[in-house]
Formats: C-alpha cells, structure tokens, sequence
C-alpha cells in the first residue's frame, strides 16, 4: 500500500493482463497482426505497467490516442509501431514527431501538413488513410461520394508516399451489421488502390476491435486492435478475467433508529433500528452520483446494500447483519471475492455504463496499487 494511505484504491493484477493478453493473441487469426490498444492511459490500469506486459508477449503495434500516452509508452521502453487511433489537430502531429506516432489522415490539410513535414526530413512514419465505411461518423473519409472521392485522390496525390494503412472502425459488431461493413470497407479499400499507386502488398489495411475478434465473424483484415479484451471486460466463459479491483475502507460504524433519513435530500429512510458504515469512497472517486438503490459492496466477504445519495467522498452500507465489521475494514466496490464477488454485470447495471467507462473513470481518480 503506497505511504500516503489512500482513501480509495485500485487493484491492478498485472498477472491477469497477462493472461487476457494470451488468450486473445490465441484467438488471432494466423497471418493477422494484433494492436494492443493503451488509450486512456491503458483504461486506466497505467501505461508504464502495462507496456512492459505487451513487449514480453512479442506486440510490436500499441495504439494510444493522445501525445502524452506516446510518450508514456516511449517512455516505457517500447520500440516499435504506435499508432493514433483518432484524427489528430496540426500541433498534436507536431509536437508527437519525436515519437514517431503514425498518425490517421482524412482531410487534403493533413495530407498538406505531413507533405511539408516530410521534405523538412522531420517526419519519417506512416500514414494512415481513415475511411468512414458506413462506420462511426467520426473522422473517416467519407469516400461513397464523388466530393469524397476526389478528396481521396488529392490526399493521396499530396501525401500519398507516406501512407502506408487503410483503416476503418466498425460502429456495430452485431453479425450481419459486421459482415456487411467489412465487405463496404475491402471494396473501398480496393477503389482507392486501384485508383492509386499504392501497392496493396505494402499497404496494412485494418479494422476490427475486441469486440470483432470475440465476434465470431471472419472479417477479412491485416490487424485487430484490441483494448477491452486485454482486461477482462469480454468473454469470461473464455477465460478472461476482470484485472481491476476497487476498494475502501469503512471509517465509521453507528446505529441510527428506525425512520431516521440516509444521505442528502432524506431520500432514504430506515425502516428500523440499523447499524450503517461509512466508506470512504464517493463521487470524486467515481462512484457515481446516480446509484441511488440497488447498489451493494462487498464487506467481510458479505454483501452489503448502499442507502441513500452519493456523497462526493463518502457512502453509506447497511451491515446491520454483519456482526463482524470493524472500523478500517477493506470494502470492495468491484472485483472477485470467494463468496461475494461484484462482477462487471453488477457494476454495468449499478452505474447504467459499461466497463470500459468505468475502468478509465477510476483507475485514473483513484490510487493504484499492483500485484
């Protein structure tokens, strides 16, 4: 436990990265490649942990989205390919050149930026096309234009010695939304390299996210990139396990009478004499305001309900029931327990968000502990 004592902690089992990471190369295709995907500060489990787990394992692509987690992954020893997983702004791509970040090119003025960049001998990487592809609306090029088209064909006139990947983003894993985006994707892809000099032996052409490798679907790409697989938040019939845990301490127990109110705005009230802990735990924390019933933490290997509004630093549970409680109890909010486990099913309904959200959301207001 770090000197500081925290509040509220993170658990981060880095064995268990590890092993996610394991299963899901397993589950790659032979012949395809695999992004590990860091963003967010790699959802929150921390880039300089993370890293050296991805490099024992032989990944030589990690995506990030921002500058500063390239340079917390160069930082961390990594050599190989980082690539940017959004649109970046002009000062972004500047500022990113010393590490050598392959960015994503959708507009004539980033292919325009890259072109003077690259006859300065100032950037060296390559470039990704984005395509839309009926995809997310984000940042792709929407090519199935005749405007877009030409856009393509001045990108790739402008910057196109640097391109070396085609990519997309599938907005839906369903799978016939799947079947159907992939095959809009390899024919957009083929338009552009049958209206270009690029060879499509030197072009990476990717798509495909957790959610497509653990699809079932054979989609046709050269790479997956994976984040949400690598901590456990899909297919624990698979193996995966969940490589966070959230906890706190009770840091009062009083009983209150029957009829008393819980928390702000007397939105609880209880129905007889209980016993109620105090957990030092709350919404700057990111145990979000809108848990009002329902939720439980796990005390003592037991169970406990939630009452009344979230307070910025503090819940309450009822342990009226659990005699054993003390003052400086561990208090789990979420992870695996012999007898009272708080699954991400639990949390995703408790907090009305999924996994990847909270993970981010907690690992980075939280102290982090490693195992």
């Amino acid at each position: 436990m770090p000197a500081s004592y925290p509040a509220s902690w993170c658990t981060i089992h880095r064995d268990r990265i590890s092993r996610n990471l394991e299963l899901a190369l397993g589950l790659v295709p032979n012949g395809r490649r695999f992004c590990a995907v860091l963003k967010a500060d790699a959802y929150g489990h921390g880039i300089m942990q993370v890293v050296p787990l991805v490099q024992e394992q032989g990944v030589t692509t990690i995506g990030i989205t921002s500058n500063a987690e390239a340079d917390a992954v160069r930082k961390a020893g990594f050599k190989g390919t980082i690539i940017r997983l959004r649109a970046a702004t002009p000062l972004e791509i500047e500022t990113a050149l010393e590490n050598h970040v392959e960015e994503q090119v959708a507009s004539l003025s980033t292919a325009e930026q890259i072109a003077a960049l690259t006859a300065s001998g100032r950037f060296t990487s390559r470039l990704h096309l984005s395509l839309n592809a009926a995809g997310m609306a984000r940042d792709g090029l929407e090519i199935s234009t005749t405007k877009g088209q030409d856009t393509c064909r001045q990108i790739i006139d402008t910057a196109g010695s640097r391109i070396g990947g085609i990519c997309s983003h599938f907005s839906s894993n369903a799978p016939g939304d799947l079947r159907q985006s992939s095959e809009l994707f390899q024919q957009q892809a083929a338009w552009v390299l049958a209206n270009s000099d690029l060879k499509r032996e030197q072009i990476l052409v990717h798509a495909g996210s957790s959610l497509t490798l653990v699809s079932g679907v054979d989609i046709d790409t050269d790479m997956y990139r994976c984040g949400a697989i690598l901590y456990g938040i899909l297919k624990p019939e698979l193996g995966f396990r969940p490589t966070m845990d959230v906890e706190a301490r009770v840091v009062s127990l009083q009983t209150y009478p029957g009829g008393a109110s819980v928390g702000y705005d007397r939105s609880s009230h209880l129905d007889r004499d209980r016993r109620l802990a105090c957990i030092s735990i709350g919404y700057e924390n990111g145990y979000r305001r809108l848990v009002q019933g329902g939720g439980v933490v796990a005390v003592r290997d037991a169970l406990a309900p939630v009452l009344g509004k979230v307070s910025m630093n503090a819940i309450v549970a009822d342990v009226t029931d659990l005699d054993q409680v003390e003052v400086g109890d561990t208090v789990r909010v979420f992870g695996e327990s012999k007898t009272a486990t708080i699954r991400p099913s639990m949390v995703e309904r408790q907090f009305e968000t999924i996994m990847a959200d909270l993970y981010t959301d907690w690992g980075q207001r939280n102290a982090r502990v490693y195992r």
